[in-house]
């Protein structure tokens, strides 16, 4: 009975891989046709590297960065939990950066209503350059730019890596191995 029941986890876990692998090609395969295609890079004179910053924050587990199909340019950061993301917070290269896009911005305590339970946290940062000049009030020529911070639910399922870190534990992640796939791969 047992051979019979592992055969038939197998059996589904193949199939969900499957499953979605279809779906990541359906969803992400536009973008990565896209992607080969030559783009203009954004203007950055004066602009802090923000990446490279994130990265070196106390707390910071992990730092990814993409563009999407409709253009947003987008930096996904990892954070242990919410004292490391108040550290880029209060970081001098956020601080510059905000006042780059908000000079007069009133000071304000943030994440004032969320508690510090030592939980992850992931912060998105997403904007669509425009092709206009940069100018003393808009340096970073933008139609739209957000931040926005979101914790892992448990669950999900983790088939040969996943795009968080490999060091952020998400409970009740099935992880599975991808068929004929080499060891160590994210």
């Amino acid at each position: 009975m047992t051979s019979i029941s592992t055969a038939a986890t197998t059996r589904k876990i193949r199939r969900e891989i499957g499953l979605g692998t279809l779906l990541a090609i359906l969803v992400f395969g536009p973008t990565l046709m896209v992607s080969g295609q030559s783009r203009t890079a954004p203007p950055t004179a004066g602009f802090p590297d923000l990446v490279g910053a994130l990265r070196n924050t106390p707390g910071c587990i992990g730092v990814e960065t993409a563009q999407t199909a409709s253009g947003k340019q987008v930096i996904f950061a990892w954070f242990e939990n919410k004292k490391a993301v108040l550290n880029w917070y209060y970081s001098d290269v956020h601080r510059s950066a905000v006042k780059m896009f908000a000079p007069g911005a009133p000071a304000r305590t943030p994440m004032a209503d969320i508690p510090d339970d030592g939980n992850p946290v992931l912060a998105i940062a997403s904007l669509t350059l425009v092709n206009a000049p940069p100018t003393a009030a808009m340096p970073l020529p933008v139609s739209q730019i957000s931040i926005e911070l979101y914790r892992p639910l448990p669950g999900g399922l983790s088939a040969g890596g996943t795009f968080a870190p490999a060091g952020l534990n998400v409970p009740g992640m099935m992880k599975a191995a991808v068929p004929g796939a080499a060891a160590g791969s994210k």
